[in-house]
Parts: structure tokens; sequence; C-alpha cells
């Protein structure tokens, strides 16, 4: 049989035959960069080729068979030439790369390689499973239950009404003093309540514009107080109502609630950025002589100021006329002056804070409203401790209560030795309490009651549902009773 016919026949003078690599000459063929299969070197005889035979995976990767192992040369064994380039590896062993991919590793797209892993496998995997979905839940969860508990401080009762379950509670007021309250300066508390106060022009009789007056942003959501007086007719005709700010701009107001006893109102716009509300303060630490100052728009005059002193404290008056006679008040007397217009403004102390609310003056030739004659240096307003209450009932209810005994006592007349008591009704606190009619009643909690305005407006100071103790005298002897205060709206 000729060598052709024998293909596997050993030809040791031939050498290999090589088709040249590109960009060279057939003379100037270097050794291959990768062991090519069936390839050794010219100087050695072309070995036989194995029989086929399964490969089987090597413990040692990186080099030759350890003795043992599958296909490890044995001892006395000749094997087959290695080729002068060291085998190439392009990651841990395994099967070897079919003779279709003679390019291991990168070259060979879906080689036998694994990335070399940078933390344990299962703990990775089972947090990026479920980690981001209950991230996920948990931000929803917060969010629903954020904008719940948002909506429930709130307790908004109705956009059109302006009141808040809450009352003051749900509002953002200001109770931080925008001034050091040593700071002694009028400019100062001028420029810091300007943009807090404005004129409130309403309708009277129904004329429109026939009644004006002053009032202050009580918070961010709209709320302005004034006096009843100034809106009160207004009101019951449905005569239309507006706020003038500091810039000039007018807003129309709507009435969220008004307590003719306490002669206050609380009136709604639509919020307005440029509005701040005024520092609320307390009336229960001024003393006699503290420096005041009062802003409003006396005379339709807006953004008026003004400035005097406490002339006294806890001054029983009232605010009413003919038509109302039960609006009484423990005020603040003040020489700042205050004319008609000034009605519903505030009057503020050094450090900024509105401490009441500017409501009647003392005339020599009218009533105590003003109508008919000006500033004379007695001034009253309603102590802002009242003021809270009232605002905070108005807001939550849309209506405010006042505290009763079920008496009645005697508003004229010269009294100066304590409140005489006319009538008791049945059923009431005051018969409940053992009082009698033309019992005189001396002190209430301890404090001095000169006559019946007095002794109203000590009870007017406490709230429905107190229990407070009356000194009376009867038949000349004194004695003390307890009287637990109920309420009626007004």
């Amino acid at each position: 049989m000729s060598d052709q016919e024998h293909p596997d026949h050993d030809h040791p003078e031939r050498p290999a035959q090589h088709d040249p690599l590109p960009g060279h000459a057939d003379g100037d063929v270097g050794e291959p960069t990768q062991p090519i299969p069936g390839w050794t070197p010219p100087s050695e005889p072309t070995p036989q080729p194995p029989a086929p035979a399964p490969v089987q995976p090597s413990a040692a990767p990186f080099g030759p068979p350890a003795a043992g192992d599958p296909g490890a040369q044995q001892p006395g064994e000749q094997g087959p030439p290695l080729s002068p380039i060291p085998q190439q590896s392009w990651g841990p062993g395994g099967p070897s790369v079919p003779p279709e991919r003679p390019f291991g590793g990168f070259f060979a797209g879906e080689g036998p390689t694994t990335p070399m892993p940078l933390s344990p496998r299962d703990e990775p995997r089972r947090v990026s499973r479920w980690l981001w979905p209950v991230v996920a839940m948990l931000a929803l969860v917060v969010g629903l239950l954020g904008g719940f508990l948002g909506a429930l401080g709130y307790d908004r009762l109705g956009d059109e009404t302006g009141r808040y379950g809450g009352g003051l509670d749900a509002v953002e007021t200001q109770d931080a003093a925008p001034l050091e309250a040593d700071n002694g300066s009028v400019p100062a508390v001028a420029q810091a309540l300007l943009p807090s106060t404005v004129q409130i022009i309403a309708a009277f009789d129904g004329e429109a514009g026939g009644a004006t007056g002053s009032g202050f942003v009580l918070d961010r959501q709209g709320h302005i107080v004034t006096n009843n007086h100034v809106v009160a007719s207004a009101a019951q005709d449905d005569g239309a109502i507006l706020v003038v700010d500091a810039e000039g701009t007018r807003h129309e107001a709507t009435v969220v609630g008004r307590s003719p006893v306490y002669d206050l109102a609380i009136l709604q716009i639509d919020p307005v950025e440029a509005l701040e509300p005024a520092a609320l303060g307390a009336s229960t630490v001024l003393h006699v002589g503290d420096p005041v100052v009062a802003f409003g728009s006396p005379l339709g005059l807006s953004q008026t100021v003004t400035s005097g002193i406490v002339s006294a404290l806890n001054r029983p008056v009232t605010t009413g006329d003919s038509d109302n006679e039960s609006s009484y008040i423990n005020a603040v007397q003040t020489d700042a002056a205050i004319n008609p217009g000034n009605s519903g403004g505030p009057l503020v102390n050094l450090a900024g804070e509105v401490v009441g609310v500017n409501s009647a003056i003392a005339t020599t030739g009218g009533s105590l409203t003003g109508e008919t004659s000006g500033n004379i240096g007695v001034g009253f307003a309603i102590p802002i401790e009242q003021v809270r209450t009232t605002a905070d009932q108005i807001l939550a209810t849309g209506e405010a209560r006042y505290p009763v005994i079920g008496a009645q006592v005697r508003t004229g007349g010269n009294d100066s030795d304590g409140a005489l008591i006319t009538e008791v009704n049945e059923g009431t606190p005051a018969q409940d309490a053992g009082l009698l009619k033309d019992d005189l009643v001396t002190r209430v909690e301890g404090e001095p009651v000169t006559d019946g305005i007095a002794l109203i407006v000590a009870i007017r100071t406490h709230q429905p549902g107190e229990t407070i103790e009356f000194t009376v005298q009867r038949d000349g002897e004194e004695r003390t009773v307890e009287v637990t205060l109920d309420g009626e709206v007004g």
C-alpha cells in the first residue's frame, strides 16, 4: 500500500507545511501564539494521533496531570512532545475547549469561565431579591400613614367654613416674639407688626362700607381677628366684608364665627403668603406702667401706630350698647390713643407680641364704643388670653360658649361693696349652690367684687364646667359657696 493510502504513516524527512500568516512572507513565518492541534516543531517527527478518549478534568488545571490522574504519563512511558509555548488558560479547570473553538476564555464566547464572587453568593441573592420591594412597600406605607396623620392633624371641617376641628392647635399661629423684650424701640415694634395688621371694611345697615375697623392676622390659614361690633351688622344681613392688608390689597372675607358676649369675631380670607401672623403674647405678665403700642385704622386712617403705657389691669367694662348690654370684658386699660376705627386692632408689648385687642374707649360725651367722641386717653383692650379661648372655640365649632350661673344681678347704681343678686332661676348652678335672692357676692376666687359688672366679668374669665368659689354676705353673715358653671352659646 502506498503512502497516499496510509495517511497516518510518519515521514520524518518531510517538514510540516504551514500557510503563511497574513502580512508575512513565506520564509518569515514565526511560531504561532496559540498551540494548534497536531502541530510539532519542524525538527520533531509528527506523532500518531492518539485514539479518541473522553477528556477527564485535571485536578491541576494550570500544569501537567498529577501522577495517578487519568491521562497522566506513567513511568517509562514516552509521551508526545510538548509544545514550546506554555498552555494558556483563561479560567479555572474544566473540559477542554473543542477544536472548533481554538481560542479559549474571552474570545470563545460562552467559555467555561466563572467570575470570581465578591462575597458569598447565597446572601446577596436573597437580599437583592427582596430588599427593594420591601423598601418600596415600606415607603408607600409610611407615605400613606403620614398623609393620613397630616389630614387628621388639620381635621378641617370644610374649605368654605374656615373651621378646624383641632381649634388653634390645628392652625399655624406665631408664638415666638419677633423682638427682644427689652429692646425699648417703638419703631422696631411698628416694623414688626404693621405687616400683620389689617383694615376691616364692612356693610352696616345695608350700606356697603358703612362700618370700618381693624384686625390682625391670626395664622397662616387666613384667619383674621377683629371685634364683633365691627362686622355684626354685615354678618346678620349677609353683607360684604373686605380685609385690606398692609400693601393695600383687598380680600373678600367671610365670618367663621363671632361672640357678642366677648365682642370678638374670626374672619376667613384666602391664605396669602405675604400675610405674616402676629405673635401672641400674655397679658397676665403685664404691669401697670409697661409701654404698649396700639395698631389700627382710626377714623379710616389705615396703618396707624400710637404708643402709651398700661394704665390699669383687670378693668371691668362693657363694650356693648343699649341693644347688647352683656358684652363685658376684663380689660387692659391703656392711654395709647384709640379712636373709632381702632376696634379690633392689636395692642402690642415691646417684644412685638399681641397682649390685647383694642375694643372700647371712654369718652366724655358718648358710649364706650366712641361713636360720638374721640380719644381722651382712656382705652380698653380684651386680654389676649380671652382671645385665645374664644378663637379656639370658634375655629373648632363656629361658635363660642361663655359660662353662666343662672342668676340675675344688678348692674346699675353705685354699688361698691359687692354684686347684689336680684333673681335665682330654677334648675341652675346658682340654685344648686344654694344662692338666694338678695345675697351680696363680695369675692370670686378670693378676688374682690365691687358691683354686678365686676361679678359678670369675674365669672366670664372662667370656662363652662369649672367650679369656682363665691364669698357671700347674707343677713349680715359671711359664707362661701361653690358654683359649677354652666355654659351657653354667645
